[in-house]
């Protein structure tokens, strides 16, 4: 089902003239005077104001002299002083989608200084994929390999293990719906976890109701494919503090008897990147053996109108023994994420949650940045460290007291809108924290930049992979830092 890139990657200590490539991306400073290979074109460039290193900015030389290999792409890095992971991860992606456009064996990349190593390898694996494999002919194709010029050798390991998670949660995301449903889901978790060395128990919808899951199999029940609920287990530190992590993995989302319109439906395949950034992370962490443990949980579900379906005025209870008035089945992640954070409650008090939840979110802070909500503000400080390290976006959202009525309902415990147009994202918040316990907890929307509506330079429409770089730094801090 799913069709991932097999490109290796390697690092060279070779001089830049003497790398034999298909192509050779060679990074220039938009302030600092450039001397590696083509110097004398790219004064010419310069002075003619053809190029002038803007971050982004490309010049491909297809008859290049001086160097061995067979062509070479000139990417603008902006100015050195405003360096960090996200500047050089998207120039190197887009350098990625120029040349992959084609096919070609052996791409040879220039890292402007080893401590970029990380940020150059994993933005090339961004724009060596994307969305159009299912094309009579594909519109992306991976190389046989990158090779990383310069780079950090202690750094591989770590560029190969996100780079894989990256693709895998893009390819899940990507996947039509027809072949990603809550089962096959599941299937490709188990598969992940055997694979990279992580548990995965797999739970039916006995299983499921068994633990006393109601909230997610309410939402379950219009489909005619059966909820699964996985969880992962990493052990890289016995006996130590865990991390939880929960995605929300709606597989689609058609709003239930609360039905979207067509141009609301459309992407909806894309309503568990969550889930898939929470398989992906967790993948990696396992791979690169980090002293850290994990337990994961993916709600796995469909949301579809049909004669089973649930209903407005329904009252659901959650594994906590919560009750919730189903006010608008569209807000159905919620639901799924309640029990699924009661679980991850139940094994650790540090928690963090991923879900593509509410448009309000993205009404609010646009579509490159995540919202995050949280029970505890030193918490959410360390969540939103990790994710500026990863070099991804989010902001804090407040959450006080004030907004508790947002969820109040006339006939349960609560109910699953906010009731109106207001601050809808942070009543998907203070729902979810009403499922944690004492637990530390965070909660990040992800409506926004886990999917792709066009492309850009650096990245194709489509799934973004969003936050799989951000849980790798996470699960890196707090096993060093532990509780």
């Amino acid at each position: 089902m799913l069709n991932l890139p097999q490109t290796q990657f390697e690092v060279s200590a070779e001089p830049l003239t003497a790398v034999r490539a298909d192509w050779l991306v060679l990074g220039v400073w938009l302030d600092q005077p450039y001397s590696g290979p083509g110097a004398e074109l790219v004064a010419k460039l310069r002075e003619g104001g053809d190029f002038g290193a803007k971050h982004l900015e490309l010049v491909p030389v297809l008859s290049p002299a001086g160097v061995a290999a067979a062509r070479v792409l000139f990417v603008g890095l902006g100015k050195r002083a405003d360096a960090k992971r996200a500047t050089l991860h998207d120039a190197a992606a887009a350098a990625a989608r120029h040349i992959t456009a084609k096919k070609f064996a052996t791409v040879a990349v220039a890292v402007p200084d080893p401590e970029f190593t990380l940020a150059v390898g994993v933005g090339l694996a961004q724009g060596s994929q994307g969305p159009g494999i299912r094309k009579g002919t594909p519109t992306r194709f991976a190389p046989e390999r990158f090779v990383l010029v310069g780079g950090a050798a202690d750094e591989l390991p770590r560029v190969r293990a996100e780079a894989r998670a990256l693709w895998l949660a893009r390819e899940l995301v990507n996947t039509p719906p027809r072949e990603l449903y809550p089962e096959t889901f599941a299937v490709v978790a188990a598969g992940a976890g055997r694979a990279a060395g992580f548990e995965v128990e797999v739970w039916d919808e006995s299983r499921i109701a068994a633990e006393r899951m109601g909230s997610l199999l309410g939402v379950a029940e219009g489909s005619a494919r059966p909820a699964r609920l996985a969880v992962l287990r990493y052990t890289g530190n016995p006996g130590g503090p865990v991390l939880g992590l929960v995605g929300k993995g709606v597989t689609f989302d058609s709003g239930g008897l609360s039905l979207k319109p067509s141009d609301g439906m459309v992407d909806m395949k894309c309503d568990m990147a969550g889930a898939a950034a929470v398989l992906a992370g967790v993948q990696a962490v396992a791979e690169l053996k980090l002293p850290v443990n994990l337990f994961g949980v993916l709600a796995l579900v469909e949301n579809m109108p049909s004669g089973t379906a649930l209903k407005l005025g329904d009252v659901l209870t959650a594994r906590n023994g919560k009750t919730i008035e189903v006010l608008n089945t569209d807000a159905e992640g919620r639901l799924i994420l309640a029990d699924a954070l009661c679980l991850a409650a139940e094994h650790t008090k540090f928690l963090v949650n991923f879900a593509t939840l509410t448009g309000a979110c993205m009404v609010a802070l646009g579509t490159e940045t995540s919202g995050l909500m949280t029970n505890n503000d030193a918490w959410g400080e360390q969540i939103l460290g990790a994710v500026a390290k990863a070099g991804e976006r989010a902001w804090k959202l407040p959450m006080d007291a004030s907004y508790d009525g947002l969820i109040k309902s006339k006939v349960a415990d609560m109910r699953n809108t906010g009731g109106g147009r207001w601050a809808g994202a942070i009543a998907g918040g203070k729902f979810l924290e009403q499922f944690v316990g004492d637990a530390k907890w965070a909660h990040l929307d992800i409506a926004g930049p886990s999917f792709a509506e066009s492309d850009s330079a650096a990245q194709d429409a489509g799934g973004t992979g969003c936050m799989v770089r951000s849980i790798v730094e996470m699960a890196r801090a707090f096993g060093e830092r532990g509780a």
